[in-house]
């Protein structure tokens, strides 16, 4: 494999995923605030709904999305199925329930009262959640982590959505399984070490980031 050929697929891997995060928690923060603070009937299910989505297994969230963007699927004159696109969507259906339902619980551990205090100074409902996302920093950063996690490594989603062509949706983890299909073990290791390295700088830079906030 060439370096400019590893540049690209590192590249499209931190795109895609860094993508599929972002709009994960344009998703999962007013959700998961919703869901944390309201009380309104049907909350305790969406609840449920958020908390199985956690923990959906991410061939099935890439086999619906496949159906759907598939040619002769519903969605199949978006043309987006072995696209980035399409593995920006799927990473999203995957992150976007952690995200919410870390935020939703991180709001809820917070102090009842903290709420009526805020509104009783004079606090608007949107200053209101602006302090309390800044009470609970710390989970909201580790939701978000948590979310690039749950991406950044993925390969089944990506495989099915991705369909992992050359020079257009191969990623890092779909290199690693490509190389160990041939019995390249060497560079399925070397690609590995590399989504290790950029998976914890992306992490500790966030973590940085959560430390000097308690501070």
């Amino acid at each position: 494999m060439e370096i400019s050929e590893l540049f690209e697929i590192t590249l499209l891997s931190l795109q895609v995923s860094g993508l599929a995060t972002a709009i994960s928690l344009l998703i999962g923060l007013p959700l998961g605030t919703l869901l944390g603070l309201g009380r309104f009937p049907g909350r305790g299910f969406l609840l449920s709904l958020i908390n199985t989505g956690m923990g959906l297994p991410p061939v099935v969230a890439g086999l619906v999305i496949a159906i759907l963007l598939w040619r002769s699927g519903p969605l199949g004159g978006l043309r987006l199925i072995y696209t980035p696109w399409a593995i920006v969507i799927a990473q999203t259906v995957i992150a976007a329930p952690v995200v919410t339902g870390l935020t939703a619980a991180a709001l809820q551990a917070l102090d009842p009262r903290l709420s009526q205090q805020l509104l009783g100074l004079g606090a608007s409902p949107a200053q209101m959640i602006l302090s309390l996302w800044r009470e609970a920093r710390l989970p909201l950063l580790a939701a978000l982590m948590a979310g690039f996690g749950s991406v950044i490594s993925e390969v089944g989603a990506v495989m099915m959505v991705g369909g992992n062509i050359r020079h257009q949706t191969r990623v890092l983890t779909t290199a690693i399984v490509l190389e160990t299909s041939k019995g390249e073990f060497e560079r399925a290791m070397a690609l590995g070490a590399l989504l290790l390295v950029i998976t914890f700088l992306v992490n500790y830079t966030l973590t940085w980031i959560q430390q000097r906030s308690k501070k």
